[in-house]
């Protein structure tokens, strides 16, 4: 089975790579290797040394025996080369994670959020319009996030994409099932609500079997696979903008720096490890939906956590403090989630979560790395509005030991 990996340069897409591989499936990557461009443009790099792209396919194949194709394209530009690729290579599936996926990002400023809509909505509309052109059945994957529900609380368990409505008509109450309302709280997570209806409409219209997985916040670096050789490891984002809450804590923790809850750290947020986010991929491709059938929506998380519940378990294992500081983000100090999980437990995965130990292995990353760290680019400075840039110029509050629940 052919499967091509857009976006396979990046966080989630190159361990998925990797896995696909090393489960029999034939391999192509297609990146323009803009998330390198961002490193430099933000002037930070991963934690982890990553090597080019060519010597990572290469270290591949030394350890593995197994080829995987690269081709460098742009997608929501380079249509016709896009288009022909489909056509020549043949694929069953691809798996889209060719987006920007950083909502601190997509705030920084008009520019960026330009960007982020620019390139986002274009690269789901130009793969889903190619695929459509080329006549072929191909199976389309999308890492999409949690984050289109919103972060507030709903006052009951978030179900898998579609939610179940009464109506009053005059011949009485009628039961649908829509999309479940989306609530986006950044550019970037108002991209993945378009994508959703881009979705919808090409399932609907030219009925492209479409899985779209909503992602919460990952967690960990390492997989089976980019452990098995140096030149094959993961990206460990540790920055402002596109380190994820856990990440940094754990760079912090390892610097002798205060982790840095921003707010009171109430807010509830899903998680998962990438080495579940590469065993999900795994299992939507085995479980496609039918030609004709809706989008197939699944909520791909595995436990839930407040920020300052994260902070609290690292200061625990590392005795690090912590620094509550202004939130840049506009959005409810505190807030409850409860999502539903079946499909995905349903499908046979067996969820890695906080308590397994793993933390410990991700500490040992952050310990192994951490002189490559610059300690100026973790604070989250990107303000949501004009209220919450005034907010965060506010002094620094004291640093302090994390307050018992």
């Amino acid at each position: 089975m052919k499967v091509l990996v857009l976006g396979g340069d990046g966080f989630c897409g190159w361990p998925t790579a990797l896995h696909l591989s090393a489960k029999g499936f034939e391999v192509a990557i297609v990146d323009n290797l803009s998330r390198r461009d961002i490193d430099d443009e933000l002037g930070v790099q991963s934690l982890t040394p990553i090597t080019s792209i060519e010597t990572r396919i290469a270290a591949w194949k030394a350890v593995t025996g197994r080829d995987i194709a690269f081709h460098k394209l742009t997608l929501g530009q380079d249509y016709e080369s896009f288009t022909a690729l489909l056509r020549e290579w043949r694929p069953n599936a691809l798996v889209h994670f060719a987006e920007q996926r950083a909502a601190p990002y997509s705030m920084k400023s008009a520019q960026h959020k330009r960007y982020t809509v620019n390139n986002n909505i274009n690269a789901t509309n130009d793969t889903l319009a190619a695929v459509v052109e080329t006549g072929l059945d191909i199976h389309v994957v999308h890492l999409g996030t949690m984050g289109v529900y919103g972060y507030g609380t709903a006052g009951m368990a978030i179900p898998e994409g579609y939610l179940k409505v009464k109506l009053d008509t005059p011949k009485g109450q009628v039961e649908q099932e829509i999309l479940y309302p989306a609530n986006p709280g950044s550019i970037y997570h108002m991209t993945k609500t378009q994508d959703a209806l881009l979705f919808q409409f090409y399932a609907k219209n030219d009925a492209l079997r479409i899985t779209d997985l909503h992602q919460g916040i990952v967690w960990g670096c390492q997989t089976e696979e980019t452990r098995l050789d140096d030149a094959l490891i993961n990206r460990f984002d540790y920055d402002g903008d596109y380190g994820t809450v856990l990440n940094r804590f754990l760079i912090q923790s390892q610097l002798g720096h205060p982790l840095t809850v921003h707010g009171t750290g109430g807010q509830t947020r899903a998680f998962i490890n990438i080495q579940d986010t590469v065993r999900c991929i795994a299992l939507a491709i085995a479980n496609p939906p039918k030609c004709g059938e809706r989008v197939k929506i699944m909520n791909q998380m595995t436990e839930t956590h407040r920020v300052r519940d994260l902070a609290e378990m690292i200061c625990g294992l590392t005795g690090a403090d912590v620094a509550f500081l202004p939130n840049p983000r506009a959005e409810a100090d505190e807030n409850d989630l409860h999502v539903e999980n079946k499909c995905l437990l349903g499908l046979g995965l067996q969820p890695i979560t906080l308590q397994d130990g793993l933390l410990n292995d991700i500490t040992e990353v952050a310990r192994a790395y951490a002189h490559r760290a610059d300690l100026t680019k973790v604070p989250c400075l990107s303000a949501w509005n004009a209220d919450r840039l005034a907010a965060t110029t506010e002094p620094a509050p004291a640093v302090r030991r994390m307050p018992a629940e």
